[in-house]
């Protein structure tokens, strides 16, 4: 009887084997019935016999088709094997030559049984076997009790084998599943903590900035209503020209596109100078520089480093109280550099300022930096003004 499959086992090689048991067995079957039939047809027990045969032939396609679709240990499948094993008893003791239909049937207990049960099972059908060759015997022959138990022990053998290799692929294999799954899950987050930190990031570079910068521009205007309407005046204009660009980039930012400045052509150079332009007021000067011919760069590199720059320049106009800075774009063979320099009054290098424990501006900066394989330094001292300086590693052309 061919053991029902269980959900692991449904693959062509399976259910080869199982075809070629079923074969093997009615093969047996068919070639003892007839021996016994040539060598005993007056025998009394011939009915016995061959209604045992047919018997055994319907309980093996039975269990093959019926047992279909159940996983082996199932009670219907235990029921049919224990049917087949018992009628083949009750025919071995009747016709000894019907002993190696035991052959099959060692298979489809190991596949149909506990490991214990299955190996108890198939001893006590090496023992029917090596009985029924000892009652066909004409002599003693020692074959007789080194063959049966041979075989069985090589197929017991070679099927514990298999299974425990199986369960250990199987094992192997659950556990890449598992390690991808939770790799994925990992990747999921990490991308989740990335978009979430470059949101922050935009966040603070664009809107964040702006916002300070009318703020102070707005509270200025107050403070010289009465005394200046003219400065008033002219920082409400400053304060609503930041806040018309704080739009344009709110509305890119929703969209995920590049800076508004980029976007309206003309590259870096160009987007860094209208930055310088925009930056200058009466208070504070702004210039840009180019050094190098300059070359195409990819849009993460200039969107960065325009970030920086926004960045770099919020930082000179709140807290540097400098009168004048410089934004250089240098492109040099392997990498760009973006140089922001101020006279302002300096800070301490490896200072909360500058280590990033206070604000969130030079930390965005590092992270932007650091994504591009770049690197991020500052150098100042009190009193000396802050030289920024942002490099970027790029490809070499093709």
């Amino acid at each position: 009887m061919a053991a029902p499959l269980s959900d692991a086992d449904r693959d062509p090689d399976a259910r080869w084997l199982v075809t070629v048991m079923n074969t093997a067995f009615l093969a047996l079957l068919a070639g003892s019935l007839l021996r016994y039939l040539l060598k005993h047809p007056d025998s009394p027990r011939l009915p016995w016999v061959v209604g045992l045969s047919i018997a055994l032939a319907a309980l093996q396609l039975a269990g093959h088709w019926l047992g279909r679709g159940q996983r082996p240990g199932r009670r219907s499948s235990l029921f049919l094997l224990g049917s087949v094993v018992g009628c083949w008893v009750v025919i071995v003791l009747l016709a000894p030559s019907f002993a190696w239909c035991a052959v099959p049937l060692i298979y489809t207990s190991l596949r149909s049984l506990p490991t214990r049960a299955a190996v108890a099972l198939v001893a006590v059908l090496c023992a029917l076997v090596m009985i029924a060759e000892w009652r066909l015997a004409d002599g003693v022959d020692p074959n007789l009790f080194l063959l049966p138990p041979t075989v069985a022990v090589l197929a017991t053998t070679v099927f514990l084998y298999m299974r425990r290799q199986s369960d250990r692929l199987r094992g192997t294999v659950d556990d890449l599943t598992r390690t991808r799954r939770e790799l994925a899950a990992t990747e999921r987050r990490e991308g989740t903590l990335a978009e979430r930190q470059r949101l922050s990031m935009e966040i603070h570079d664009t809107l964040a900035q702006s916002l300070s910068s009318q703020q102070m521009l707005l509270q200025a205007a107050e403070r010289t209503w009465d005394s200046d309407p003219g400065a008033a005046r002219r920082h409400v204009r400053t304060a609503e020209s930041i806040a018309e660009r704080s739009l344009a980039e709110a509305r890119r930012f929703v969209h995920d596109l590049a800076p508004a400045d980029l976007a309206e052509g003309g590259g870096l150079a160009e987007a860094l100078r209208t930055l310088a332009e925009r930056e200058s007021t009466g208070s504070l000067q702004v210039h840009f520089h180019l050094d190098g011919a300059p070359a195409p760069l990819p849009d993460r590199v200039q969107s960065a480093l325009l970030r920086i720059a926004q960045g770099a320049l919020a930082n000179v106009r709140e807290h540097a109280g400098a009168t004048t800075a410089a934004l250089t774009l240098s492109h040099l063979d392997d990498q760009v550099v973006l140089d922001v320099a101020d006279d302002g009054r300096g800070l301490v290098p490896d200072s909360p300022q500058t280590s990033g424990v206070r604000g969130h501006g030079l930390p965005a900066m590092r992270a932007r930096v650091r994504q591009l394989g770049g690197t991020l330094t500052i150098e100042s001292a009190p009193g000396e003004g802050t030289v920024l300086s942002a490099a970027i590693p790029l490809e070499p052309a093709p």
